[in-house]
């Protein structure tokens, strides 16, 4: 009688999934045999591989029900206590983004994708985090956009005063609830200057909720995305919402992308100084923007 066997992944696997392992480890989380499996970087694998490879690196451990590196097995449990708090406080808070988004859209026609990023897409959302927009828009209207998203949450904030706040979203008048982590140009995405497994690993994350055409075209004219995560040909797109009626064009010319610019930077400087005593808080923004170089707005580096 024939005995079988479960087969061991084929060679390679291991260090896939390691690597995933640690990139989740760097931005703080970590994910179950399951979710690993399906964002793993060079793509989807079958749990029982992904069990498999986890048994078979010395480095990496279960904790918790989640995948991660021996030396941070530490952190385990303050990573689960993320995940399933995300549950209950998740799903008011993707409503009231995707309200937010079709707000946006409407009043900034230059916006042609909004994905939502950040702890709200990867799974271990707090009520005390904010809501984190990764954002295409048309050349010359960057800082714009970051003008018009931050005005826009400010009204929204004053609405939800009473949020939870931490070290990060706390503000002088209305806590930080909606805001931008990432803001691309166009003209940025032709090639993108960066097409490392960092920056495909933030698009395929994240939740797009509108211009899921223009995030499609990212991909489509930066294959080597597709190298480290192949699950971007086939981006899930459950929060995507109709194209709303918009504002017209000529309310924002390129030449308003000036005095935006010099705005956008006095608010940043001044949000950071509110941080001043918050050390904590400065080293994650710190780690963030790192992350999101050459594109972060306002590097003084």
């Amino acid at each position: 009688m024939a005995v079988g066997y479960l087969r061991a992944p084929a060679a390679g696997v291991s260090g896939r999934v390691h690597r995933t392992v640690a990139m989740l480890r760097r931005r703080g989380y970590a994910l179950t045999p399951a979710r690993l499996a399906a964002v793993c970087l060079g793509g989807p694998l079958p749990e029982s591989e992904v069990r498999w490879a986890v048994g078979a690196d010395p480095d990496l451990q279960m904790a918790e029900g989640l995948v991660v590196e021996r030396v941070a097995s530490c952190d385990a449990a303050t990573i689960r206590e993320r995940a399933d708090g995300h549950a209950a406080a998740s799903p008011a808070y993707l409503e009231m983004a995707v309200e937010f988004v079709r707000k946006l859209v409407a009043v900034a026609p230059f916006i042609t994708s909004v994905s939502i990023a950040g702890s709200l897409a990867s799974g271990g959302f707090r009520s005390s985090d904010d809501v984190d927009l990764n954002l295409i828009v048309e050349d010359g209207h960057r800082h714009l956009a970051y003008v018009v998203v931050n005005v826009l949450g400010v009204v929204h904030a004053m609405r939800h005063r009473a949020k939870a706040v931490d070290d990060l979203t706390r503000r002088p008048v209305a806590p930080r609830l909606m805001t931008v982590n990432l803001v691309l140009e166009r003209s940025q995405c032709r090639p993108l200057a960066r097409q490392d497994e960092d920056m495909a690993f933030e698009l395929v994350m994240a939740e797009p909720v509108f211009g899921l055409g223009a995030l499609n075209d990212v991909v489509t004219e930066n294959p080597a995305l597709l190298e480290h995560f192949p699950q971007l040909a086939d981006l899930a797109a459950p929060l995507l919402i109709d194209t709303p009626r918009r504002a017209s064009p000529r309310l924002y010319p390129t030449l308003l992308d000036g005095p935006a610019r010099i705005l956008g930077r006095s608010a940043w400087r001044y949000m950071q100084w509110t941080r001043r005593h918050r050390p904590d808080a400065l080293a994650r923004v710190a780690y963030v923007r790192s992350t999101m170089r050459p594109y972060t707005l306002f590097d003084e580096a």
